[in-house]
Protein backbone atom coordinates (compact mmCIF):
# COMPACT_ATOMS: atom_id res chain seq x y z
CA UNK A 1 0.00 0.00 0.00
CA UNK A 2 1.25 3.36 -1.00
CA UNK A 3 2.03 5.88 1.61
CA UNK A 4 -0.89 8.40 -0.12
CA UNK A 5 -2.68 5.17 0.88
CA UNK A 6 -2.01 4.99 4.36
CA UNK A 7 -2.88 8.62 4.77
CA UNK A 8 -5.93 8.70 3.25
CA UNK A 9 -8.45 8.82 5.99
CA UNK A 10 -6.07 11.50 7.74
CA UNK A 11 -7.21 14.33 5.52
CA UNK A 12 -7.99 16.24 8.93
CA UNK A 13 -4.96 15.56 10.42
CA UNK A 14 -3.45 19.12 11.75
CA UNK A 15 -0.68 20.45 9.82
CA UNK A 16 1.30 20.82 12.98
CA UNK A 17 1.70 17.22 13.01
CA UNK A 18 3.34 16.95 9.45
CA UNK A 19 5.70 19.40 10.16
CA UNK A 20 8.92 18.80 11.81
CA UNK A 21 9.63 19.70 15.11
CA UNK A 22 11.58 23.01 15.51
CA UNK A 23 12.77 25.12 19.13
CA UNK A 24 10.14 27.89 19.73
CA UNK A 25 10.59 30.89 21.74
CA UNK A 26 8.16 30.41 25.02
CA UNK A 27 4.69 32.08 24.08
CA UNK A 28 2.15 33.27 27.13
CA UNK A 29 -1.28 32.08 26.24
CA UNK A 30 -4.15 33.06 27.19
CA UNK A 31 -5.55 31.60 30.92
CA UNK A 32 -7.68 28.17 30.70
CA UNK A 33 -11.60 28.52 30.65
CA UNK A 34 -13.01 25.72 33.22
CA UNK A 35 -15.72 23.84 31.65
CA UNK A 36 -18.74 25.40 34.03
CA UNK A 37 -17.47 28.70 33.62
CA UNK A 38 -17.92 28.09 30.08
CA UNK A 39 -21.01 26.33 30.15
CA UNK A 40 -22.32 29.31 32.76
CA UNK A 41 -21.64 32.13 30.42
CA UNK A 42 -23.43 30.40 27.76
CA UNK A 43 -26.13 30.04 29.46
CA UNK A 44 -26.30 33.46 30.28
CA UNK A 45 -25.82 34.66 26.87
CA UNK A 46 -22.38 36.30 27.52
CA UNK A 47 -20.86 33.79 24.82
CA UNK A 48 -21.70 31.57 22.27
CA UNK A 49 -20.85 27.80 21.88
CA UNK A 50 -19.79 28.96 18.21
CA UNK A 51 -17.66 31.91 19.56
CA UNK A 52 -15.93 29.48 21.89
CA UNK A 53 -15.31 26.89 19.23
CA UNK A 54 -14.08 29.43 16.96
CA UNK A 55 -11.50 30.98 19.93
CA UNK A 56 -10.50 26.94 20.68
CA UNK A 57 -9.58 26.15 16.56
CA UNK A 58 -7.77 29.54 16.39
CA UNK A 59 -5.84 29.22 19.39
CA UNK A 60 -5.26 25.82 18.33
CA UNK A 61 -4.13 26.94 14.49
CA UNK A 62 -2.01 29.63 16.23
CA UNK A 63 0.03 27.52 18.23
CA UNK A 64 0.40 25.10 15.33
CA UNK A 65 1.52 28.62 13.40
CA UNK A 66 4.01 29.83 15.42
CA UNK A 67 4.21 28.53 18.85
CA UNK A 68 5.72 25.45 20.35
CA UNK A 69 4.69 22.03 19.09
CA UNK A 70 2.47 20.10 21.47
CA UNK A 71 1.19 17.70 18.96
CA UNK A 72 -1.46 16.67 21.20
CA UNK A 73 -3.93 16.29 19.00
CA UNK A 74 -4.20 14.35 15.55
CA UNK A 75 -7.93 15.54 13.99
CA UNK A 76 -10.56 18.36 14.14
CA UNK A 77 -14.33 17.72 13.63
CA UNK A 78 -14.97 19.46 9.80
CA UNK A 79 -18.52 19.54 11.40
CA UNK A 80 -17.52 21.04 14.78
CA UNK A 81 -18.70 24.55 14.15
CA UNK A 82 -22.04 23.62 12.68
CA UNK A 83 -22.33 21.69 15.43
CA UNK A 84 -21.83 24.62 17.86
CA UNK A 85 -24.28 27.30 16.13
CA UNK A 86 -27.17 24.39 16.20
CA UNK A 87 -26.61 23.81 19.58
CA UNK A 88 -26.59 27.61 20.29
CA UNK A 89 -29.73 28.04 18.17
CA UNK A 90 -31.06 25.66 21.03
CA UNK A 91 -29.71 28.09 23.56
CA UNK A 92 -31.22 30.88 21.75
CA UNK A 93 -34.80 28.91 22.61
CA UNK A 94 -34.12 28.36 26.01
CA UNK A 95 -33.36 24.61 25.15
CA UNK A 96 -30.84 23.70 27.36
CA UNK A 97 -29.33 19.82 26.94
CA UNK A 98 -27.14 19.04 30.10
CA UNK A 99 -24.78 21.75 32.62
CA UNK A 100 -22.28 21.33 29.67
CA UNK A 101 -24.70 22.46 26.81
CA UNK A 102 -22.31 24.36 24.12
CA UNK A 103 -18.96 23.13 25.68
CA UNK A 104 -16.07 21.47 23.31
CA UNK A 105 -14.85 18.49 24.03
CA UNK A 106 -11.87 16.64 22.82
CA UNK A 107 -11.66 12.43 22.68
CA UNK A 108 -8.70 10.14 22.61
CA UNK A 109 -8.13 8.76 19.33
CA UNK A 110 -8.36 4.74 20.37
CA UNK A 111 -12.27 6.13 21.00
CA UNK A 112 -14.59 6.19 17.85
CA UNK A 113 -16.80 9.11 17.00
CA UNK A 114 -18.62 8.35 13.35
CA UNK A 115 -16.96 11.21 11.40
CA UNK A 116 -13.41 11.01 12.09
CA UNK A 117 -11.15 7.94 11.82
CA UNK A 118 -10.23 6.09 15.10
CA UNK A 119 -6.53 4.77 15.23
CA UNK A 120 -5.46 4.00 18.37
CA UNK A 121 -2.19 6.50 16.82
CA UNK A 122 -1.30 3.47 14.71
CA UNK A 123 -1.00 4.32 10.10
CA UNK A 124 -2.77 0.63 9.96
CA UNK A 125 -6.10 2.10 11.29
CA UNK A 126 -5.04 5.39 9.42
CA UNK A 127 -8.47 4.78 7.52
CA UNK A 128 -10.82 3.22 10.54
CA UNK A 129 -13.45 5.69 9.96
CA UNK A 130 -16.62 3.48 10.97
CA UNK A 131 -19.48 6.08 11.06
CA UNK A 132 -20.18 5.16 14.77
CA UNK A 133 -19.88 6.61 17.73
CA UNK A 134 -19.03 5.10 21.13
CA UNK A 135 -21.75 4.98 23.79
CA UNK A 136 -19.85 7.73 25.18
CA UNK A 137 -19.32 10.03 22.54
CA UNK A 138 -23.31 9.54 21.85
CA UNK A 139 -23.85 10.78 25.56
CA UNK A 140 -21.75 13.53 25.03
CA UNK A 141 -23.56 14.81 21.85
CA UNK A 142 -26.90 14.16 23.64
CA UNK A 143 -25.81 16.69 26.66
CA UNK A 144 -25.50 18.89 23.99
CA UNK A 145 -20.80 19.26 23.92
CA UNK A 146 -19.29 19.78 20.31
CA UNK A 147 -16.84 17.08 19.25
CA UNK A 148 -13.96 18.88 18.52
CA UNK A 149 -11.63 16.23 17.73
CA UNK A 150 -9.20 13.41 18.52
CA UNK A 151 -5.88 13.28 20.68
CA UNK A 152 -2.41 11.96 20.45
CA UNK A 153 -1.82 8.90 22.39
CA UNK A 154 0.92 6.21 23.25
CA UNK A 155 0.20 4.07 20.42
CA UNK A 156 -1.97 0.93 20.97
CA UNK A 157 -2.29 2.62 24.61
CA UNK A 158 1.24 1.99 24.91
CA UNK A 159 1.29 -1.47 24.43
CA UNK A 160 3.28 -2.02 21.75
CA UNK A 161 6.40 -2.45 23.11
CA UNK A 162 8.61 -2.59 26.39
CA UNK A 163 10.62 0.08 25.16
CA UNK A 164 8.01 2.48 24.06
CA UNK A 165 8.66 6.52 24.22
CA UNK A 166 5.49 7.78 26.19
CA UNK A 167 3.01 9.77 23.86
CA UNK A 168 4.46 8.84 20.41
CA UNK A 169 2.36 7.14 17.61
CA UNK A 170 2.96 6.79 14.18
CA UNK A 171 0.35 9.06 13.46
CA UNK A 172 0.63 11.85 15.88
CA UNK A 173 4.42 11.75 16.69
CA UNK A 174 5.41 12.74 20.33
CA UNK A 175 3.32 14.40 22.30
CA UNK A 176 5.38 16.66 24.27
CA UNK A 177 4.75 18.33 28.08
CA UNK A 178 3.69 22.30 27.84
CA UNK A 179 5.43 22.32 30.96
CA UNK A 180 8.52 21.63 29.82
CA UNK A 181 9.04 20.38 26.09
CA UNK A 182 11.53 18.10 26.83
CA UNK A 183 9.86 16.15 29.50
CA UNK A 184 7.51 13.41 29.61
CA UNK A 185 3.70 13.59 28.87
CA UNK A 186 3.58 10.35 30.12
CA UNK A 187 0.83 8.47 28.82
CA UNK A 188 -1.16 6.61 26.94
CA UNK A 189 -3.47 9.82 27.11
CA UNK A 190 -1.16 12.31 27.07
CA UNK A 191 -2.81 13.98 23.92
CA UNK A 192 -5.62 14.72 25.92
CA UNK A 193 -3.71 15.98 29.34
CA UNK A 194 -1.53 17.76 26.99
CA UNK A 195 -4.54 19.60 25.04
CA UNK A 196 -6.41 20.41 28.28
CA UNK A 197 -3.07 21.76 30.06
CA UNK A 198 -2.21 23.77 26.88
CA UNK A 199 -5.89 25.18 27.13
CA UNK A 200 -7.20 24.03 24.08
CA UNK A 201 -10.40 22.64 25.65
CA UNK A 202 -12.08 23.20 28.71
CA UNK A 203 -12.05 19.12 28.96
CA UNK A 204 -10.89 15.68 27.09
CA UNK A 205 -11.42 12.41 27.76
CA UNK A 206 -8.64 9.74 28.01
CA UNK A 207 -9.01 5.95 28.80
CA UNK A 208 -6.72 4.06 31.05
CA UNK A 209 -6.06 0.84 31.55
CA UNK A 210 -3.08 0.84 34.14
CA UNK A 211 -2.17 4.85 34.81
CA UNK A 212 -2.93 5.88 31.33
CA UNK A 213 -5.15 8.83 32.60
CA UNK A 214 -3.53 9.72 35.93
CA UNK A 215 -0.21 9.88 34.94
CA UNK A 216 -0.28 12.10 32.41
CA UNK A 217 -3.17 14.44 34.02
CA UNK A 218 -0.36 14.90 37.08
CA UNK A 219 2.85 15.79 34.71
CA UNK A 220 0.54 17.76 33.13
CA UNK A 221 -0.96 19.81 36.66
CA UNK A 222 -4.68 18.44 35.83
CA UNK A 223 -7.46 16.43 37.63
CA UNK A 224 -7.84 12.94 36.11
CA UNK A 225 -10.36 10.31 37.01
CA UNK A 226 -10.57 6.36 36.21
CA UNK A 227 -13.67 5.69 36.90
CA UNK A 228 -14.71 2.10 37.85
CA UNK A 229 -14.58 -0.24 35.54
CA UNK A 230 -18.10 -0.50 34.44
CA UNK A 231 -19.19 2.99 35.49
CA UNK A 232 -18.66 3.97 31.38
CA UNK A 233 -19.57 2.27 28.51
CA UNK A 234 -15.85 0.50 26.17
CA UNK A 235 -18.06 -0.22 23.46
CA UNK A 236 -16.32 0.93 20.09
CA UNK A 237 -13.29 2.00 22.24
CA UNK A 238 -10.17 0.00 20.74
CA UNK A 239 -9.91 -2.29 23.90
CA UNK A 240 -6.94 -3.60 26.08
CA UNK A 241 -8.22 -5.60 28.99
CA UNK A 242 -11.89 -5.57 29.58
CA UNK A 243 -11.22 -6.30 33.22
CA UNK A 244 -9.41 -3.12 33.32
CA UNK A 245 -10.20 -0.52 30.50
CA UNK A 246 -12.22 2.11 31.24
CA UNK A 247 -12.69 5.54 30.23
CA UNK A 248 -12.86 8.95 31.86
CA UNK A 249 -12.38 12.73 32.38
CA UNK A 250 -9.26 14.81 32.04
CA UNK A 251 -10.09 18.49 33.53
CA UNK A 252 -8.56 21.38 35.08
CA UNK A 253 -11.08 21.40 38.10
CA UNK A 254 -12.51 18.25 40.12
CA UNK A 255 -16.00 19.87 39.65
CA UNK A 256 -15.52 19.65 35.59
CA UNK A 257 -14.88 15.84 35.93
CA UNK A 258 -17.58 15.59 38.40
CA UNK A 259 -19.78 17.45 35.28
CA UNK A 260 -18.21 15.18 32.32
CA UNK A 261 -18.59 11.75 34.57
CA UNK A 262 -22.44 12.93 34.59
CA UNK A 263 -22.65 12.90 31.37
CA UNK A 264 -20.69 9.46 30.36
CA UNK A 265 -21.82 7.73 33.34
CA UNK A 266 -24.28 4.57 32.65
CA UNK A 267 -25.28 1.42 31.71
CA UNK A 268 -25.24 -0.10 28.19
CA UNK A 269 -27.04 -2.55 27.31
CA UNK A 270 -24.18 -4.32 24.69
CA UNK A 271 -21.45 -3.82 27.78
CA UNK A 272 -21.84 -6.64 30.06
CA UNK A 273 -19.97 -4.53 32.44
CA UNK A 274 -21.76 -1.74 33.01
CA UNK A 275 -25.06 -3.76 34.00
CA UNK A 276 -25.27 -1.99 37.51
CA UNK A 277 -23.90 1.47 36.03
CA UNK A 278 -27.68 3.00 36.10
CA UNK A 279 -28.28 1.67 39.70
CA UNK A 280 -24.74 2.84 41.05
CA UNK A 281 -23.78 6.51 39.88
CA UNK A 282 -24.73 9.30 41.73
CA UNK A 283 -24.64 13.21 41.38
CA UNK A 284 -21.07 13.76 41.23
CA UNK A 285 -21.73 17.29 41.57
CA UNK A 286 -24.00 17.98 44.43
CA UNK A 287 -21.65 15.17 46.10
CA UNK A 288 -18.79 17.73 46.18
CA UNK A 289 -20.68 19.58 48.55
CA UNK A 290 -20.81 17.29 51.23
CA UNK A 291 -16.54 17.55 51.66
CA UNK A 292 -14.76 15.30 53.52
CA UNK A 293 -15.26 16.32 57.31
CA UNK A 294 -14.85 13.04 59.41
CA UNK A 295 -13.90 11.10 56.51
CA UNK A 296 -11.04 8.50 57.20
CA UNK A 297 -8.03 8.32 55.14
CA UNK A 298 -5.35 6.03 55.05
CA UNK A 299 -1.53 7.24 54.31
CA UNK A 300 -0.17 4.78 52.01
CA UNK A 301 3.43 5.45 53.38
CA UNK A 302 3.66 1.97 51.05
CA UNK A 303 3.51 3.72 48.02
CA UNK A 304 5.31 7.03 48.96
CA UNK A 305 8.91 5.99 47.48
CA UNK A 306 11.89 7.60 47.69
CA UNK A 307 11.48 11.08 46.36
CA UNK A 308 12.87 13.72 48.77
CA UNK A 309 10.98 16.65 46.89
CA UNK A 310 7.56 14.47 46.16
CA UNK A 311 7.42 13.30 49.97
CA UNK A 312 7.86 17.33 50.95
CA UNK A 313 4.92 18.07 48.84
CA UNK A 314 2.79 15.07 49.82
CA UNK A 315 3.29 16.02 53.75
CA UNK A 316 2.57 19.32 53.29
CA UNK A 317 -0.90 18.07 50.93
CA UNK A 318 -1.38 15.69 54.67
CA UNK A 319 -1.42 18.67 56.71
CA UNK A 320 -4.34 20.34 53.90
CA UNK A 321 -6.35 17.37 54.21
CA UNK A 322 -6.56 16.95 57.65
CA UNK A 323 -7.27 20.94 57.77
CA UNK A 324 -10.25 20.36 55.20
CA UNK A 325 -11.56 17.55 58.05
CA UNK A 326 -10.36 14.11 56.88
CA UNK A 327 -8.90 11.81 59.80
CA UNK A 328 -5.44 10.35 58.80
CA UNK A 329 -4.37 6.93 59.43
CA UNK A 330 -0.75 5.86 58.58
CA UNK A 331 0.06 2.58 56.82
CA UNK A 332 2.90 1.72 55.75
CA UNK A 333 3.24 -2.28 55.77
CA UNK A 334 0.99 -4.18 52.48
CA UNK A 335 2.77 -7.06 51.05
CA UNK A 336 0.66 -7.88 47.38
CA UNK A 337 -0.08 -11.17 46.61
CA UNK A 338 2.75 -12.76 44.18
CA UNK A 339 0.16 -13.99 41.47
CA UNK A 340 -0.23 -10.05 41.16
CA UNK A 341 3.90 -9.89 39.97
CA UNK A 342 3.76 -13.25 38.28
CA UNK A 343 0.56 -13.16 35.91
CA UNK A 344 0.26 -9.95 35.36
CA UNK A 345 1.59 -10.00 31.92
CA UNK A 346 0.39 -13.00 30.69
CA UNK A 347 -3.36 -12.23 31.62
CA UNK A 348 -3.11 -8.64 30.06
CA UNK A 349 -1.18 -10.08 26.84
CA UNK A 350 -4.55 -12.73 26.55
CA UNK A 351 -6.72 -10.41 27.16
CA UNK A 352 -5.32 -7.81 24.95
CA UNK A 353 -5.22 -10.63 21.93
CA UNK A 354 -8.96 -11.55 22.30
CA UNK A 355 -10.18 -7.98 22.39
CA UNK A 356 -7.95 -6.79 19.51
CA UNK A 357 -8.54 -9.29 17.11
CA UNK A 358 -12.19 -9.29 17.82
CA UNK A 359 -12.23 -5.29 17.24
CA UNK A 360 -9.84 -5.16 14.11
CA UNK A 361 -12.17 -8.07 12.63
CA UNK A 362 -15.27 -6.55 13.08
CA UNK A 363 -14.70 -3.06 12.29
CA UNK A 364 -17.14 -1.85 9.40
CA UNK A 365 -14.24 0.38 7.66
CA UNK A 366 -12.21 -0.68 4.99
CA UNK A 367 -9.05 -1.13 6.97
CA UNK A 368 -5.55 -2.99 5.83
CA UNK A 369 -5.11 -4.82 9.16
CA UNK A 370 -7.87 -7.59 10.96
CA UNK A 371 -5.84 -9.09 13.40
CA UNK A 372 -2.63 -8.44 15.30
CA UNK A 373 -0.86 -10.60 13.53
CA UNK A 374 -2.27 -8.02 10.33
CA UNK A 375 -0.61 -5.33 12.34
CA UNK A 376 3.07 -6.67 12.96
CA UNK A 377 3.27 -7.23 9.16
CA UNK A 378 2.08 -3.34 8.54
CA UNK A 379 4.69 -2.23 10.74
CA UNK A 380 7.54 -4.51 9.09
CA UNK A 381 6.41 -2.89 5.79
CA UNK A 382 6.44 0.60 7.07
CA UNK A 383 9.10 0.32 9.78
CA UNK A 384 10.47 3.68 8.50
CA UNK A 385 7.78 5.13 10.24
CA UNK A 386 6.35 2.72 12.78
CA UNK A 387 9.59 1.16 13.82
CA UNK A 388 12.14 3.44 13.91
CA UNK A 389 12.33 4.70 17.42
CA UNK A 390 11.31 1.28 19.40
CA UNK A 391 10.10 -2.26 18.56
CA UNK A 392 7.08 -4.32 18.56
CA UNK A 393 8.02 -6.96 21.07
CA UNK A 394 4.70 -7.24 23.26
CA UNK A 395 2.73 -7.49 19.93
CA UNK A 396 4.70 -10.18 19.25
CA UNK A 397 4.33 -11.66 22.23
CA UNK A 398 1.09 -11.20 22.36
CA UNK A 399 0.11 -12.64 18.89
CA UNK A 400 2.51 -15.45 20.35
CA UNK A 401 0.17 -16.16 23.57
CA UNK A 402 -1.98 -18.89 23.72
CA UNK A 403 -3.05 -18.30 27.59
CA UNK A 404 -6.13 -17.65 27.09
CA UNK A 405 -7.15 -21.29 25.72
CA UNK A 406 -4.89 -22.64 28.62
CA UNK A 407 -7.02 -24.99 30.96
CA UNK A 408 -5.53 -22.96 34.09
CA UNK A 409 -6.17 -19.12 32.72
CA UNK A 410 -9.87 -18.91 34.16
CA UNK A 411 -8.53 -19.86 38.00
CA UNK A 412 -5.38 -17.53 37.13
CA UNK A 413 -7.65 -14.56 36.55
CA UNK A 414 -9.91 -15.35 39.37
CA UNK A 415 -6.82 -15.11 41.90
CA UNK A 416 -5.63 -12.21 40.39
CA UNK A 417 -8.94 -10.41 40.48
CA UNK A 418 -9.25 -11.57 44.25
CA UNK A 419 -5.15 -10.63 44.60
CA UNK A 420 -6.21 -7.19 44.11
CA UNK A 421 -9.81 -6.73 45.25
CA UNK A 422 -10.40 -8.63 48.26
CA UNK A 423 -6.95 -9.55 49.35
CA UNK A 424 -5.71 -5.88 48.33
CA UNK A 425 -7.55 -2.57 47.96
CA UNK A 426 -10.87 -4.18 49.90
CA UNK A 427 -8.34 -5.60 52.37
CA UNK A 428 -6.32 -2.13 53.04
CA UNK A 429 -9.74 -0.60 53.59
CA UNK A 430 -11.06 -2.83 56.61
CA UNK A 431 -8.11 -3.08 58.03
CA UNK A 432 -7.31 0.20 58.91
CA UNK A 433 -11.13 1.45 58.69
CA UNK A 434 -10.95 4.22 56.26
CA UNK A 435 -12.85 5.28 53.14
CA UNK A 436 -9.83 6.19 50.85
CA UNK A 437 -5.87 5.62 50.34
CA UNK A 438 -4.02 8.63 49.53
CA UNK A 439 -0.57 8.81 48.01
CA UNK A 440 1.52 10.96 45.74
CA UNK A 441 0.48 9.82 42.35
CA UNK A 442 3.79 9.67 40.26
CA UNK A 443 7.46 11.54 40.56
CA UNK A 444 7.99 14.39 38.53
CA UNK A 445 7.84 14.33 34.46
CA UNK A 446 10.97 12.55 33.34
CA UNK A 447 13.23 13.91 30.12
CA UNK A 448 12.33 12.15 27.03
CA UNK A 449 14.20 9.26 26.31
CA UNK A 450 15.28 8.53 23.35
CA UNK A 451 17.10 5.09 24.18
CA UNK A 452 12.95 3.97 25.31
CA UNK A 453 11.40 4.66 28.72
CA UNK A 454 7.47 4.95 29.24
CA UNK A 455 7.88 5.50 32.77
CA UNK A 456 8.57 8.85 34.37
CA UNK A 457 11.87 9.88 35.83
CA UNK A 458 12.22 6.18 36.55
CA UNK A 459 8.85 4.41 36.99
CA UNK A 460 5.57 4.99 38.77
CA UNK A 461 5.71 6.08 41.89
CA UNK A 462 2.18 5.09 44.00
CA UNK A 463 -0.36 2.11 43.79
CA UNK A 464 -2.72 3.10 41.05
CA UNK A 465 -1.51 -0.18 39.70
CA UNK A 466 -3.39 -1.91 42.37
CA UNK A 467 -6.52 -0.03 41.75
CA UNK A 468 -5.72 -0.49 37.99
CA UNK A 469 -5.71 -4.67 38.39
CA UNK A 470 -8.79 -4.26 40.66
CA UNK A 471 -11.02 -2.30 38.14
CA UNK A 472 -11.25 0.22 40.96
CA UNK A 473 -11.77 3.56 40.62
CA UNK A 474 -8.43 6.72 40.92
CA UNK A 475 -8.09 10.21 41.11
CA UNK A 476 -5.34 11.93 40.90
CA UNK A 477 -5.35 16.12 41.73
CA UNK A 478 -2.85 19.02 41.69
CA UNK A 479 -0.63 18.71 44.84
CA UNK A 480 1.89 21.09 43.95
CA UNK A 481 5.77 21.34 41.67
CA UNK A 482 9.11 20.65 42.12
CA UNK A 483 10.92 23.20 39.93
CA UNK A 484 7.89 23.94 37.85
CA UNK A 485 6.71 20.34 37.19
CA UNK A 486 3.42 19.32 38.42
CA UNK A 487 2.93 16.97 41.31
CA UNK A 488 0.16 15.01 41.42
CA UNK A 489 -2.11 13.46 44.77
CA UNK A 490 -3.63 10.04 44.12
CA UNK A 491 -7.04 9.13 46.14
CA UNK A 492 -7.80 5.40 45.45
CA UNK A 493 -10.60 3.20 47.04
CA UNK A 494 -12.95 0.76 46.46
CA UNK A 495 -15.62 -0.45 43.44
CA UNK A 496 -18.26 1.70 42.54
CA UNK A 497 -17.36 4.38 45.26
CA UNK A 498 -16.23 7.40 42.71
CA UNK A 499 -18.06 10.18 44.21
CA UNK A 500 -16.15 9.79 47.78
CA UNK A 501 -13.00 10.39 44.98
CA UNK A 502 -14.43 13.03 43.44
CA UNK A 503 -15.44 14.78 47.04
CA UNK A 504 -11.66 14.18 48.92
CA UNK A 505 -9.91 15.43 45.35
CA UNK A 506 -12.47 18.73 45.63
CA UNK A 507 -11.95 19.11 49.62
CA UNK A 508 -8.08 19.04 49.04
CA UNK A 509 -7.81 21.47 45.57
CA UNK A 510 -10.24 24.19 47.81
CA UNK A 511 -6.78 24.41 50.08
CA UNK A 512 -4.61 24.75 47.21
CA UNK A 513 -3.34 28.22 45.72
CA UNK A 514 -1.28 27.89 42.89
CA UNK A 515 -0.67 29.79 39.95
CA UNK A 516 1.47 27.06 38.49
CA UNK A 517 1.18 27.29 34.32
CA UNK A 518 2.67 26.01 31.29
CA UNK A 519 5.12 28.04 30.11
CA UNK A 520 6.42 25.90 27.47
CA UNK A 521 10.34 26.37 28.49
CA UNK A 522 12.54 23.93 25.80
CA UNK A 523 14.35 22.91 29.76
CA UNK A 524 17.81 22.31 30.59
CA UNK A 525 18.47 18.53 29.28
CA UNK A 526 20.63 17.49 26.80
CA UNK A 527 19.46 18.63 23.17
CA UNK A 528 17.52 15.84 21.41
CA UNK A 529 16.79 14.77 17.92
CA UNK A 530 12.69 15.53 18.12
CA UNK A 531 12.83 15.35 13.95
CA UNK A 532 12.04 11.70 14.23
CA UNK A 533 9.68 11.90 16.59
CA UNK A 534 7.27 13.97 14.51
CA UNK A 535 3.60 12.18 12.68
CA UNK A 536 4.48 11.34 8.93
CA UNK A 537 4.87 13.63 6.06
CA UNK A 538 2.74 12.71 3.01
Amino acid sequence: MARAGVLKGLSVVLAVLLSQLSDSSPLELEDAVTAADLAEQIRLGETTSEAATKALLERIAKIARSGPRIQSIISLNPDALNAAIALDREAEAGMFRSPLHGVPILLKDNIESRELPTTAGSLALAENTTGRDAPLVARLREAGMVILGKTNLSEWANYRSSESIAGWSGVGGLTRNPYNLRRSACGSSSGSAAAVAAAFVPVAIGTETNGSITCPAAVMGLVGLKPTVGLVSRLYIIPLSPRQDSAGPIAHTVKDAAMLLAVIAGSDSEDPATRDADRRRENYVTELDRGIRGMRIGVFRWAEGDSAPVSASFNQALKRLEAAGAVLVEIEEFSPAPVLWQQGDRILQAEFKVGLNDYLANSPADIAVRSIDDIIQFNRAYADRELALFDQSILLDTAASSAADDADFGSTVAEFVQAARKDGVDKLLAEHDVRLLVMPTTKPAAPVDLLGTSEPAGGLLGAGWLASAAGYPVLTVPMGDHQGLPLGLLFMGTAWDDAAHLRAGHAFERTVNSDLAPMYPDGDTERLDFSKLVAPVD
